[in-house]
């Protein structure tokens, strides 16, 4: 019985212990970070995987509900040739995406993790190896997690699934990883 108290206790401890996190609404989140992008494309063997930059905005909304705005640039293939003279002309060095949207915040400890849906588009230009500039609306899907350093600063990361919705076909899948740092204010 007193093994019992004593570990209910050091989790009632453990619990009430943990510092808040003080995400609140009115609170604005600005933030930046490296990616990295993977481009799935129709008839080529391997993806194309390349590194960036995103920014974000958020601003909270309700203690769950934040509205964001999203922007990044991913070079996914530098310098690429075809392979010979006939291939498909479909292949992009840069992907670039803009979004806005919601995402549903779990705001219990410094640890935050969120998951949101965007609306936006996206921008394939470059290379010898894409016929022309390709403007595409899409969506993604969105999964993350921060740590709030302190009210101010908060680091983490988050992956984003895209989806163009209108060369499907040609580009199925588009994923980035981002590591997110953040200020905040307006508390």
């Amino acid at each position: 019985m007193k093994a019992l108290a004593a570990a209910a206790l050091t989790i009632a401890a453990v619990s009430f212990a943990a510092p808040p996190a003080h995400a609140i609404e009115r609170q604005h989140h600005l933030g930046l970070g490296p990616s990295l992008g993977i481009l799935s494309i129709d008839g080529k063997s391997t993806a194309s995987i390349g590194g960036g930059g995103s920014i974000h905005y958020a601003y909270g909304l309700s203690d769950q509900w934040n509205l964001t705005i999203e922007g990044g640039s991913v070079v996914v293939a530098a310098n690429q040739k075809q392979d010979f003279e006939y291939s498909p002309k479909n292949r992009p060095s840069t992907v670039d995406h803009a979004g806005i949207g919601i995402a549903y915040v779990i705001d219990i400890l410094r640890w935050v993790p969120y998951v949101g849906l965007q609306g936006g588009m996206y921008r394939l230009a470059g290379g010898d190896a894409l016929a022309e500039t390709l403007f595409l609306p899409g969506v993604s899907i969105g999964v993350g997690l921060d740590y709030q350093l302190n009210r101010q600063f908060a680091v983490g990361v988050a992956g984003r699934q895209h989806f163009m919705v209108s060369k499907l076909d040609t580009y199925p899948s588009y994923t980035t990883a981002v590591l997110r740092f953040e200020y905040m204010w307006g508390y």
